[in-house]
């Protein structure tokens, strides 16, 4: 394995170094069929450690976003194994819903509920699920709200933000939830380019504060300078995982230099 320094981030990537980390993620041999026929995800395995930026990429159809959503169960898959933070992923809903509890997801779409405000949107998971007091979860939304600039904005509906803004609300939202885990799917694919520069710098304060993050992501630059480790899946199998620098400078497999090829 490579060992190395991160010339952008300046995060010592030693693969060497990781394993005295704790494991967060540890996907083992994981498959998935659609309908019995399309086999979506053909045996990946990746261990996530604390702290740790994981950037998936591949092209359209790889199994990417396919695979995150294994790891909180809202896709399920047939062989193989996930644990999450020492919980093993099952069908026990009692379990799945731990899990959950441990996991926050920024998906490509907002999401948020249109009839509530912003403070309501961030503050009603915490309240029916974590069971804080009202006053309680409304002090963190606010926090989390101008931790990630938008404090201002908390009695407004998501229909009165724009695109970048609801997007961190999302995140803001997962964050109320106190996980150990973050979870991003193409987090910047449904913004005007404009907007996405917002969304990747809060994306950024949280690598520097230490979340352990998981983005599936085509954004080149934030690869770079954010992530310990990129893994390039291609046709439900994980091809290639080297720190950025090996990555983009080194690829060893031919399928990864293709795919660099088109995208840089």
């Amino acid at each position: 394995m490579t060992q190395g320094l991160n010339e952008t981030n300046g995060k010592a990537n030693s693969y060497a170094e990781l394993p005295t980390k704790k494991e967060v993620i540890i996907a083992t041999d994981v498959q998935k069929w659609y309908d019995n026929k399309f086999h979506v995800l053909r045996g990946v395995s990746l261990t996530v450690y604390e702290g740790e930026v994981v950037v998936i990429m591949g092209p359209s159809g790889s199994g990417k976003s396919t695979f995150i959503r294994t790891f909180n169960a809202l896709e399920a898959y047939q062989k193989g194994s996930i644990n999450i933070d020492g919980i093993e992923l099952s069908h026990d809903l009692k379990n799945i819903e731990a899990i959950r509890r441990e996991v926050g997801m920024v998906f490509q779409q907002f999401n948020l509920f249109p009839h509530l405000t912003i403070l309501e949107n961030v503050t009603l998971s915490p309240i029916w699920v974590r069971r804080y007091p009202k006053k309680k979860a409304e002090e963190i939304a606010m926090k989390l709200l101008e931790r990630v600039g938008i404090a201002e904005q908390a009695r407004k509906y998501p229909g009165q933000l724009s695109g970048g803004q609801q997007q961190r609300v999302a995140i803001a939202r997962a964050l109320a939830m106190q996980p150990k885990v973050m979870l991003f799917d193409e987090p910047t694919s449904a913004l005007d380019p404009e907007m996405v520069r917002e969304v990747l710098d809060t994306m950024k304060t949280l690598a520097q504060e230490g979340m352990t993050m998981v983005v599936v992501t085509h954004e080149v630059g934030f690869a770079r300078e954010v992530a310990d480790r990129i893994v390039l899946m291609d046709g439900g199998l994980l091809i290639e995982e080297a720190d950025p620098v090996e990555f983009f400078n080194n690829p060893k497999e031919e399928r990864t230099r293709k795919f660099l090829s088109q995208i840089l």
